[in-house]
């Protein structure tokens, strides 16, 4: 049936208003199609298009069938009532541009949910659904403020488990959601950080290359199943972080690309709008529309599947115009410079709009350069996020630690170097995905020694990126040592687990969360410089730091040991008197190391060194981290 059925649209004058000016941000609500009592409704932003229609199972694909019809309001935006079409409908834009009778069929830009890759049709769907996560949602303030413990697991959800038995297919959301949460809560991990979700037609992209802005993945379930993954997470105490990529879009041809014959979501000049190292298209900032698409998207996530946070991926890709070009190969901005400033205006609304929407979730920007203040608040002259990725800990670590022990005294100033910048932004300190891929082995195997030094030198970065201030991320496997490195198409290597090295690198990432929520001076001051104080960062020549966390009153001592040789009678200043528990030790037996430590603690002595009136005479064991606290 055509178009003949009375109807209403939902957009009201001011909603054209909003969009045209590039104030509104819940078009997930207008745009797209949306079932209601009759059919559906279909609204779609095609602005140079001559004729659209929609095309699907329903009609046969017949691009005469269902026509829409165009605004009189110079939005752009072409709409209808398409009568007895239900949910799961299978459906496309079928678009005539007005330029040079250009003819393609496009998937719906706001549809919820996708065909399974490589189908390319979108579906109809609506997202109703029972939430049961009440208790977080009014608690989640607490779990994702700046002044918490917070310690991410990062995830691809393809490959961090699969059913071998079963051609060794994927876990569905659901099937996650028996697995995932009781992990994370046996690991002790606050927060999960899931690679891209949203529908992305290759699957070795691991969602980087996203097409579906407001689609999860149909690869592993419907959006109720990933809304009931969301929610038991939720129910188990874990906070969710999704990544998000506004910095650019694939050119497959039912995409966004070349929508309605024109350059509409991306810049026409290859110089600003094609990514020449990820072959992809540049969102067009300075256009209305596509603000109100991007951070629409970015709210959708946070409304519809609860997100307590987004990661903004390639955020330096978007602030430098000459991002990996070469002279030449880019446009100066109307000042001459390098800075995309429609970028930079677009970060900061995106910021604004989720914060004043849900001033209880977290913004955190992959951002590897030093641009200042990106985070910030915008009134103040920053970008706005809540927490960015320390790219210069990550690199100047993994560096010192691929060190073999004897040479690392020549590289003592690595260590440190990142205490200088600490509190300049609010860091998390990621060990993240993008370290094990591509030849660059996993953590595990990029640690110097025999097998038993690659286990302690593992175990050492991971507790001194517990107890550097910052925030905590890791990838999956890191948590226990995977030997290979990481590949989408196969699951984690679960079975390392029945070793007692990897068992060991476990425990101690299980301790270090625990250790890590029940102390206050290892979290709340993470980003001030008041929560930090060296004890001593000179001893090179033995690769030997030690330093304190405190907050409130609470003072904890952390003494690292970087060589494989023990060291008895090290003498470290305190700042007090009295007994200093050893509360962990990363070459305790139970973590798989040799067993050198201080027998539960020392009792301070009033003999003066490193600036401080007592001291501690201690075991420091090879290639350790070791914890004190005053009792």
């Amino acid at each position: 049936m055509r178009n003949e059925i009375a109807w209403t649209s939902p957009l009201t004058d001011m909603d054209i208003y909003l969009f045209k000016e590039g104030n509104h941000f819940r078009l997930y609500d207008k745009m797209g199609a949306h079932p209601c009592e009759g059919g559906v409704r279909f609204a779609v932003w095609a602005p140079n298009a001559r004729r659209v229609s929609v095309v699907g199972d329903f009609n046969g694909w017949d691009t005469s069938a269902h026509p829409l019809n165009p605004r009189l309001d110079g939005s752009g935006i072409w709409e209808g009532f398409v009568e007895g079409i239900k949910v799961g409908a299978l459906y496309k834009y079928h678009i005539v541009s007005n330029r040079d009778d250009y003819e393609v069929q496009k998937g719906d830009p706001y549809a919820f949910f996708w065909e399974t890759p490589p189908k390319t049709a979108s579906i109809v769907w609506d997202l109703d659904y029972k939430w049961n996560d009440d208790e977080w949602m009014r608690e989640r303030y607490k779990h994702n403020a700046l002044g918490a413990p917070i310690s991410v697991y990062e995830v691809h959800l393809g490959s961090w488990r699969r059913v071998p038995e079963e051609g060794n297919r994927f876990l569905t959301y659901r099937e996650m959601a028996s697995y995932l949460p009781g992990y994370l809560k046996e690991t002790g991990f606050t927060h999960v950080e899931f690679l891209p979700v949203m529908e992305h037609p290759f699957y070795g992209s691991w969602g980087y290359q996203t097409l579906g802005y407001f689609a999860p993945t149909s690869r592993y379930g419907t959006p109720q199943d990933f809304m009931y993954l969301v929610d038991v997470l939720h129910q188990n105490g874990i906070g969710v972080i999704l990544d998000w990529v506004p910095s650019h879009f694939p050119n497959d041809g039912h995409g966004l690309v070349y929508f309605d014959g024109t350059h509409l979501y991306e810049h026409a000049d290859p110089r600003k709008g094609f990514h020449p190292d990820w072959k992809s298209c540049i969102f067009n900032y300075g256009r209305n529309e596509v603000r109100d698409f991007l951070i629409s998207s970015a709210l959708f996530w946070l409304d519809k599947y609860h997100a307590d946070g987004l990661r903004v991926d390639a955020v330096a890709s978007m602030l430098y115009l000459d991002y990996s070009r070469k002279d030449g190969e880019w446009i100066p901005n109307q000042y001459g410079g390098r800075e995309n400033l429609e970028a930079i205006v677009f970060l900061k609304r995106f910021n604004e709009e989720v914060y004043g929407n849900y001033p209880d979730v977290q913004t955190i920007a992959e951002e590897s350069t030093a641009w200042p203040m990106v985070t910030r608040p915008v009134y103040l002259g920053g970008l706005g996020f809540g927490m960015k990725w320390n790219m210069g800990w990550m690199h100047d670590t993994l560096e010192y630690f691929s060190k073999d022990p004897i040479f690392r005294k020549y590289y003592h100033n690595q260590l440190t170097f990142s205490i200088w910048y600490a509190f300049y932004e609010n860091f998390i300190l990621p060990l993240s995905h993008d370290e094990v891929v591509y030849g660059k082995g996993s953590l595990l195997s990029k640690m110097p020694g025999d097998e038993a030094q690659k286990f302690a030198n593992l175990r050492a970065l991971l507790g001194y990126q517990w107890l550097h201030p910052g925030k905590k991320l890791l990838f999956m496997g890191g948590e226990f040592g995977q030997w290979r490195e990481w590949d989408h198409e196969s699951s984690l290597d679960w079975h390392l687990l029945d070793h007692l090295g990897h068992q060991g690198v476990k425990r101690w990432v299980c301790d270090l969360n625990r250790l890590l929520k029940d102390t206050a001076a290892l979290y709340e001051r993470d980003f001030e410089n008041t929560g930090f104080e060296w004890v001593d960062f000179s001893d090179w020549e033995s690769s030997v730091i030690a330093f304190l966390r405190k907050a409130g009153g609470e003072e904890v001592l952390v003494v690292c040991n970087f060589t494989p040789v023990p060291r008895y009678n090290y003498r470290v200043g305190v700042p007090r008197g009295g007994f200093w528990r050893e509360l962990l030790n990363s070459d305790s037996q139970e973590y798989g190391g040799s067993g050198h430590g201080n027998l539960g603690g020392i009792e301070a002595t009033p003999v003066p060194i490193h600036g401080r009136f007592y001291s501690l005479v201690m075991t420091l064991p090879p290639l350790s981290v070791t914890v004190f606290k005053r009792v």
